[in-house]
């Protein structure tokens, strides 16, 4: 065994490590850092290169999916065909009697009209405000699309559209309203299709020649003859910018509903004319004075409610047609006239009173429908309260109960007792609050005294008088309550005017129409009113009896202020707390039934029957 070595105090002198070895131990080292170091650097490129052919794959699978919808988008594609015949609506026109229009339903298309035989500035308003790069795209506008986009953006909401004429050419044409990524793609080909066979006159021919202007006008021709009663070729710059705005938004910017935003909206379509350069500055400034032309007014705007009437009727009347129809009606053109204004003149002196509403119906002898007020305003609402509404009748219901006295015996001159009657928990009392002992039956009926009626009905059936009332035409339901007595019924104004036109025929049932004729643009006749053997419902001593108490009520009684109409007879009615108005009566021609409220039922201030109702019939009898 080998002996270690002492150590002394000494330090001892490292033996020098072997430089070779500790060379190559760095290069080793060195190595496995550049390789490490590498490894980090091919790492992210690895991934990146894994994420760019993700994407190509991904990109690649939709650049196919979509290619398939547009595919199945195109193979969908409506017939071209389509656009040669394209099916509207047929029009109908309602004449009055004497052949003077009233008013039309349906699309109103007139004989078309060719680009070239306009002045220019006509459909330049409509490109510089449609689509102003019109003449350059093919058919979609990738500028004008970028320029939406960024707008709708900014604002966060839909502010502008991108659709150019084109593109509007091919939705109307062929394509439905329903908005989807299916109809764009399609709306998109169709705009290739139709800028690959037509030149861009023929498209704009297209657009002018089909496009909803308002008021029922398919078609320049027709909207300058619907707006300002001329051709398309006279019109002025003034009415083409009126025009070229109202397709905006046909609804909102409709000369003849909205002239204050019509004309804003013109004077921006001929700002962007000056901005275009299809106009100078004089012709802008020019444009501001010229005159517009007055449309064919003549038709009476609330004679709506009344053609609202026919066009329900009409489909009992004839069950089909398939071109315009002319339907001949039994309107008066001028009472009908006089009416609405009376009506309306009436309601505004009184709105301190509140009322706000009401409605007339003007019958003939045989149930004719002279004219019709359905409300006070038709573009408020299209409520008709001449045929729709139901109304307490107030004391002209009370015609029903002495009717049926009259038919079982009764007589003018009999006695009845005004005193304090009691039917259960039921006391009914007079307008007054006063009682007047013993009145006749004339007496009671011309002062609508309410306790004296009620003493005649203890006499009668309630069921008799319900079906009075239901023989001479009224068609709501009549619950069988002692307040019917008093006018607690609801009824139409329409059924009121039949039943008391009733009494001014001898007698006979008077079944209200409205139509005469019907017949198509060739004059083919499609329907003509027949009348049906009278029904006797009142007999002659009953119509004797009644008339000379209705007479009464306007010589003495509550209907005095019709006093000034010639031989008028009538009855005055006024609901709970003047909840509801009338004046139902007849004059030598006509029978009249007007009524006046509040369509939410609110109370009037002190309206009765005898008072606005009376005034608005005699204005319009006599």
């Amino acid at each position: 065994m080998r002996k270690r070595k002492k150590t002394t105090g000494k330090a001892v002198k490292e033996k020098p490590a072997n430089k070779k070895k500790t060379a190559r131990m760095a290069l080793v080292r060195k190595r496995a850092a550049r390789r490490r170091t590498s490894r980090r650097q091919k790492q992210p490129l690895r991934w990146k290169l894994k994420l760019f052919m993700t994407l190509l794959w991904l990109g690649l699978a939709a650049a196919i999916v979509c290619g398939v919808y547009v595919w199945y988008c195109y193979k969908t594609l409506p017939h071209f065909s389509v656009a040669l015949s394209v099916e509207r609506l047929p029009g109908v026109k309602i004449l009055a009697a004497d052949g003077r229009e009233v008013v039309s339903y349906g699309a109103l298309f007139a004989e078309p009209v060719d680009v070239d035989e306009l002045p220019e500035y006509v459909y330049q308003a409509v490109i510089d405000t449609e689509d102003r790069r019109f003449f350059k795209h093919s058919g979609f506008d990738y500028i004008g699309f970028a320029r939406a986009m960024a707008v709708n953006l900014v604002k966060m909401r839909y502010a502008q559209g991108a659709s150019t004429i084109t593109q509007q050419v091919a939705k109307n044409l062929f394509l439905t309203r329903e908005k989807s990524i299916k109809r764009k793609v399609q709306e998109y080909l169709l705009a290739q299709w139709l800028e690959k066979h037509f030149s861009k006159k023929q498209i704009l021919n297209i657009y002018l020649n089909r496009v909803f202007f308002g008021s029922g006008a398919y078609g320049l021709n027709a909207a300058a003859k619907r707006f300002f009663n001329k051709d398309a070729r006279e019109l002025n710059l003034r009415e083409a910018a009126i025009l070229a705005g109202a397709l905006k938004a046909p609804s909102r910017y409709n000369y003849l509903r909205n002239k204050t935003l019509a004309l804003e909206r013109s004077e921006l379509v001929l700002r962007l004319m000056l901005r275009a350069g299809s106009i100078s500055l004089k012709e802008w400034e020019d444009a501001l004075q010229l005159p517009i032309g007055e449309a064919n007014n003549g038709k009476i705007l609330g004679a709506r409610y009344f053609g609202d009437y026919v066009m329900a009727a009409l489909p009992d009347l004839v069950k089909k047609y398939d071109d315009d129809i002319y339907v001949k009606t039994t309107l008066d053109y001028d009472l009908q006239r006089r009416v609405e204004y009376m009506l309306r003149k009436h309601i505004r002196a009184n709105a301190d009173k509140n009322v706000s509403n009401g409605a007339v119906v003007v019958l003939d002898r045989n149930g004719a429908i002279k004219a019709m007020a359905g409300g006070y305003n038709y573009n408020r609402s299209q409520f008709n309260r001449a045929t729709q509404a139901m109304r307490q009748a107030g004391s002209s219901f009370k015609l029903f109960v002495y009717l049926t006295a009259f038919e079982n015996g009764f007589s003018p001159d009999d006695i009845l007792s005004d005193e304090p009657i009691r039917i259960d928990d039921w006391e009914p009392q007079n307008y007054d609050r006063t009682f007047h002992g013993a009145v006749s039956l004339k007496y009671a009926f011309a002062k609508s005294l309410n306790v004296a009626t009620v003493d005649l009905a203890t006499y009668l059936n309630l069921e008799d008088i319900i079906e009075t009332a239901r023989e001479l035409g009224i068609t709501t339901d009549v619950d069988d309550e002692p307040s019917i007595i008093l006018g607690a019924a609801e009824v139409r104004v329409i059924d009121m005017a039949a039943a008391y036109a009733a009494t001014a025929n001898g007698g006979y049932a008077v079944f209200p129409y409205a139509v005469r004729e019907v017949a198509d643009t060739d004059g083919y006749q499609l329907y003509q009113y027949r009348t049906d053997s009278r029904q006797r419902v009142l007999s002659e001593n009953t119509v004797k009896n009644i008339n000379l108490l209705l007479r009464e009520v306007v010589l003495s009684g509550t209907g005095k202020r019709a006093g000034k109409v010639r031989n008028a007879r009538g009855k005055t009615g006024t609901s709970q707390n003047y909840r509801d108005a009338w004046f139902i009566g007849s004059n030598d021609r006509y029978t009249a039934a007007v009524w006046v409220g509040n369509d939410d039922n609110s109370p009037m201030k002190e309206v009765g029957g005898g008072t606005v109702p009376a005034e608005i019939w005699a204005d319009i009898m006599k």
